[in-house]
């Protein structure tokens, strides 16, 4: 065989690998059981607003215990791979708080705890050691995303007044088609 031929059939199997590495370390945000509980809760906005709510304040526990550990490689990789979930599942529920505003779906009475959740999140961010290597990018993203996260809410809570206000027939209705 020819040895360009050989190179070039030696690096076939290397384009078939790379992706499935790839794919080997997307990791899921919730587990099993929680995911269950957020399809479950379907087109139940305010429940699955809950749902997302007490999944991340579970998150927040996670890496604030986390961070209490003596620092290792291990400490930062692991603290790393948790700030990006709850960054993650951060922006999963401003996707989900996205499509209720637009189906104008009345999410009121779990907005408010979830703005304080979030001011809660963004205490227990600010708290953890800054400039870390091991995961001072993480970290980063996780508070974009927590304040992305509380300008949304905070709007959404003023939308959501104003909108029911003047159109009190559809107070409490879970999910309403958009306006066309």
């Amino acid at each position: 065989m020819h040895p360009s031929r050989w190179f070039v059939a030696s690096l076939v199997p290397l384009l078939f690998t790379a992706p499935l590495a790839a794919q080997k370390q997307t990791r899921d945000t919730l587990t099993p059981a929680q995911a269950e509980k957020i399809a479950e809760a379907g087109i139940n906005p305010p429940q699955r607003v809950d749902l997302y709510t007490k999944f991340l304040d579970e998150h927040a526990d996670a890496i604030k215990d986390l961070a209490k550990r003596a620092q290792s490689p291990a400490r930062s990789q692991h603290l790393s791979d948790d700030l990006e979930d709850f960054a993650n599942l951060m922006d999963e529920l401003g996707s989900n708080l996205d499509m209720y505003s637009d189906r104008k779906a009345d999410i009121r009475k779990a907005l408010k705890p979830l703005n304080d959740s979030i001011q809660h999140w963004q205490s227990m961010l600010h708290s953890l050691p800054a400039n870390d290597p091991g995961f001072d990018l993480a970290l980063t993203d996780a508070l974009d995303s927590s304040n992305d996260l509380a300008d949304q809410t905070k709007q959404l809570i003023q939308d959501q007044e104003t909108y029911f206000k003047e159109h009190k027939d559809q107070a409490g209705q879970q999910r309403a088609e958009p306006p066309q």
